[in-house]
């Protein structure tokens, strides 16, 4: 006793669709599942320039740590036009913002250094205890 369902018999042409389906039902919910995390990068501060410019004066609570670039050597580092060691530097931000209350520190690079000084100048300020460190920047400086 066959069981059949009639026809002729001869090959199918059609496409099994299902299996095909199931991937990709199977693909769209692992692609729902894993949401792209966006990178997040370092919280910065940009100072404000002031609202008057005549009356610009000097604020000596600002504290900026500067990597200027010697050529190919290594940089040199000055926190507010004093000249410091990199080894120096991390126990002197500790120094200063041991006794604060606003715990702000501005990094000011040059353009032709390599990120990772400034990086290691912004590290020396975390671990110094700085809460919130901005990156001064040409066109900051500029003042736009």
């Amino acid at each position: 006793m066959g069981m059949g369902g009639g026809g002729t018999g001869g090959a199918v042409s059609e496409i099994n669709v299902t299996p095909l389906i199931d991937v990709l039902l199977v693909l769209l919910i692992i692609f729902m599942v894993i949401v792209p995390v966006t990178p997040k990068g370092l919280d910065t501060l940009v100072p404000q320039p002031p609202k008057d410019p005549s009356h610009d004066q000097p604020n000596d609570r600002t504290i900026v740590v500067q990597v200027l670039s010697n050529g190919a050597g290594a940089p040199s580092y000055k926190i507010n036009d004093t000249s410091f060691n990199k080894a120096d530097i991390e126990p002197k931000l500790v120094e200063i913002f041991s006794t604060r209350q606003e715990k702000v520190m501005f990094v000011k690079g040059d353009k032709d250094l390599d990120f990772n000084k400034v990086a290691e100048v912004i590290d020396f300020g975390h671990q110094a205890g700085v809460d919130n460190i901005g990156l001064i920047t040409p066109r900051v400086e500029a003042g736009q």
